[in-house]
Formats: structure tokens, sequence, C-alpha cells
């Protein structure tokens, strides 16, 4: 065990995911800091051996419990069968660390001072911060990571975040307590599910920069399924993170603007379709104001789809809804 990391105050309990990671869970435990008090790995349904490496580990280190799902339930589910455990076990902060190797426990201080500080409920890594680390990024994935990026600070509301993909993470064992854990399972990108979940609750989220590291580990995930399943379920989490923000948990002006500017563009839509269908049919051009009612209602809906934009960039949450001495909300 290294034991050559700066201390961090409060109890800290680490949560590992783990599907067919026999070749490296072995080295990615035994990096672990003395300040670490628990150590959760959820085995999500193995067949190579990750089991019996884990019980090994554990034979040696007894903050090491091993959690197993018969089958693969996917990584949402090993995650919320995690977090229920490390919430238990009362630690202050829970830290989601991958079975891969990728992440490095060196940079678990930097992770945690946020939440230490009180900055924050949820500290997430950021790989693009830094050109060098950038540079060893496989363009695949740094396309990917782009792209992906800004339609998830849509669907969940944190426009000043980057890199949603970067599964290393911690948060304030307080505030994960105010998260459904089974509503974790129902989703497919869990980086992204957990951001949906904290935007509601209005928790503070900040990036904190990292170096990307990657070594031979085989991906778990599909580009191609990922180009096919994700666009869809973001814009569902958005349809879903707009009503409850704007029209179930508050009305504020965005509401307005929406409300507004949704019927105009569509009146403006549809009667433009109608009159243009009505007049080519006629053989004859459609007269001035024909053409510049729907044009103007049109024009006027975006305006006001952009003010709504404006202000949702202006609600990120700044304020952390826990302090040390607790809830502040």
């Amino acid at each position: 065990m290294n034991q050559n990391h700066p201390k961090v105050a409060g109890s800290v309990a680490v949560v590992i995911p783990a599907y067919n990671a026999a070749d490296t869970i072995t080295e990615v435990l035994g990096q672990l800091p003395s300040f670490v008090s628990v150590i959760v790995v959820v085995d999500d349904g193995s067949s190579d051996g990750t089991e019996e490496r884990v019980r090994e580990c554990a034979a040696d280190d007894t903050r090491i419990t091993l959690l197993r799902h018969p089958a693969n339930r996917g990584l949402s589910a090993a995650m919320a069968t995690g977090f229920a455990h490390a919430i238990e076990t009362e630690a202050e902060y829970i830290v989601k660390m991958d079975s891969d190797g990728q992440m490095q426990a060196e940079d678990l201080p930097s992770l945690l001072a946020p939440l230490v500080a009180g900055r924050a409920d949820y500290a997430k890594g950021n790989r693009f911060r830094d050109f060098e680390a950038l540079c060893t990024m496989p363009a695949v994935r740094l396309i990917g990571n782009v792209l992906l990026s800004f339609a998830s600070k849509a669907a969940t509301g944190y426009w000043n975040i980057f890199d949603p993909t970067n599964g290393f993470v911690a948060i304030r064992s307080d505030a994960l307590q105010q998260i459904r854990l089974a509503k974790l399972e129902g989703y497919y990108i869990f980086e992204t599910a957990m951001l949906a979940e904290l935007y509601l609750l209005g928790a503070v989220v900040e990036d904190v920069p990292m170096k990307a590291r990657y070594g031979n580990e085989t991906s778990h995930l599909s580009i191609a399924r990922a180009g096919v399943t994700y666009p869809s379920r973001l814009l569902r989490m958005f349809v879903r993170r707009i009503f409850l923000r704007y029209f179930v948990m508050d009305f504020t002006m965005v509401s307005i603007f929406l409300l507004v500017g949704a019927p105009m563009v569509l009146v403006g839509a549809i009667h433009g379709a109608v009159s243009w269908w009505h007049y080519a049919h006629l053989g004859s051009g459609a007269p001035t104001g024909t053409v510049v009612l729907p044009a103007l209602l049109i024009i006027l809906g975006v305006q006001f789809f952009l003010s709504a934009i404006n202000e949702d960039l202006r609600s990120v949450p700044r304020r952390p809804i826990f302090t040390k001495s607790g809830w502040q909300k």
C-alpha cells in the first residue's frame, strides 16, 4: 500500500465498480493511500477472476469490502449498490474510481479539496485543462468528448463544466443521501445521470484538472452504441430538466420566455408551411404580408428562446447545498 500521499480531513470511502478487471484491480487497490478508510469493490458479474483477485487483496487489507452482482447490470447499477454501502459506513466523502488503472490515487487530495474546503458538493476530473495530457487522448475519444460535453451541458444544466464522461468523481455523503440511488439504475450514462440529479438538488459541481492517462485497457463502451443511444437519452434528460426546473420546482423568466416563444415558432412554422403549399398549388406568389407574418413570428420566437438560454446559463448552482455545519438551503 502506498502511504506517500497528503492526508485529507474527514473520512473517505472509495467505491470501485469492476467488470472483468482481473488484470488491473490488484494494482488499483494497492495504490490507495492510508487516509482512505473504506474501500468498496462492486464486482458487476465478472467472469475473468476479478472476484478472486479482490478477495486476495481483502485478506491483506481489512478496509476492502467486496459486493457482487451475479450478472452484469451495468455501471449505473454497480454504483448505486456501491454508493448505498458507502453511505452506511458513515464516510464524510465518497469517491468513485474505475478499476482499469487510468485514475491515480495521487489525484485524490486534489479531487477532494473543493469538498473539504466547502466550495462544492461534488467534484469531478477534467482532462481538458492540460494540453500535454490532452495530446495523449485517442482522437476518437477526444472528438466524442467534445461533442458529448456540449450536449451534456444542455441536458444537465451545468454549463460551467467539461469532460462529462470523466468517471473520477467525489461527493459529500450528505449530498449523496439526497439522491434517489434507485433512479441511477435507470440511466445508461452514469456520470451524466449524477449531474442531472445533482442539478435538481441545486448542488455545486467543480471541475478538477487532471492528466489523461491511457494504457492497454479495453473500453467496455461501444462508440457505435453510444452514437445511437446517447442523443435520445440526453434529449429526454434535457426535457425532464427544463420541465421540472422551470415549471414544477420554480417559475422564472425562463418559463415565460419558453411559454411565449414556443407558440410563436410553432404557429409561424405551421402558418408559413400552409401558406407556401397553398400559393404553390395556385401557381402564384404569396402576398408580402403572408410572407412577413410567419417570418416575424419565428424570429421573435427564436429571440425568446435565446433569452431563455441566456437565463439558463446564469442559473448554474453557485452556492453549495451543504457546508461543514450541514444543510444550508
